[in-house]
């Protein structure tokens, strides 16, 4: 009886086990010297989101350079040429062989704390496959808002949730529908304002090089993550 009742739990466990719900979220983890963020791999941007994933199983962003800040606009990273870079080196061209197809999203958009794909100027808006920036941005009017819609963004009309987060969190409005949004800094953003606000040279370089760390969350830890969102 002992017997049957010993593999009879094992079955039980293992069948649990089996049936665990995984994660709804993938979060990973940037550490600097100025501190570190976790940011939200939004399942909306899927080629995005499991690009940045391989990326970091594979360590390819560790020792990457932030080589590209502006106050109130964004920080710059994920270049590979940067890892060994001499002081003063021009970046930013750097990656692998590949690009990562464009995936808009009309309710992903560019406020303060989200991450986003960099690219070269090319027709199908294709993405790095490795470099990348967090937004810092800056507060923006209504009526800024309404040139931009004239403007830049080409007639695309801002919704109204978007505007509010724009007036009172800010971001950078006018990236959005040409750069791909794929997750967001949700805890750790005075990182970005520390990164953001370092002293920089030619073409925006910091003066003192701002290496990174990245590492994905364990299902654990990105259960407790989803808990701690309401996600």
């Amino acid at each position: 009886m002992k017997r049957l009742f010993t593999l009879s739990f094992i079955l039980f466990i293992g069948t649990a086990t089996a049936f665990a719900k995984p994660p709804k979220n993938q979060y990973v983890r940037i550490k600097t010297t100025y501190g570190q963020c976790i940011i939200r791999l939004y399942n909306e941007t899927p080629k995005h989101r499991d690009n940045f994933i391989k990326l970091t199983k594979d360590g390819v962003l560790n020792q990457t350079l932030f080589h590209r800040v502006i106050q109130n606009f964004m920080i710059q990273g994920g270049d590979p040429d940067s890892k060994n870079a001499k002081p003063g080196e021009a970046l930013g061209e750097g990656g692998l062989k590949y690009t990562v197809p464009a995936e808009f999203n009309d309710s992903l958009f560019h406020k303060k704390g989200v991450l986003a794909a960099a690219r070269d100027n090319n027709p199908e808006k294709a993405s790095s496959s490795t470099q990348f920036y967090i937004v810092q941005g800056k507060r923006l009017t209504d009526s800024a808002m309404n040139v931009l819609e004239q403007g830049r963004l080409k007639g695309f009309k801002i919704p109204e949730s978007q505007r509010a987060w724009y007036r009172t969190v800010g971001g950078t409005a006018q990236l959005d529908h040409g750069y791909t949004v794929y997750g967001e800094v949700v805890s750790g953003i005075e990182m970005v304002d520390r990164i953001a606000g370092v002293k920089t040279a030619k073409a925006d370089r910091p003066v003192e090089d701002v290496r990174m760390t990245v590492e994905l969350l364990k299902k654990s830890e990105c259960k407790q993550m989803d808990k701690l969102l309401g996600i």
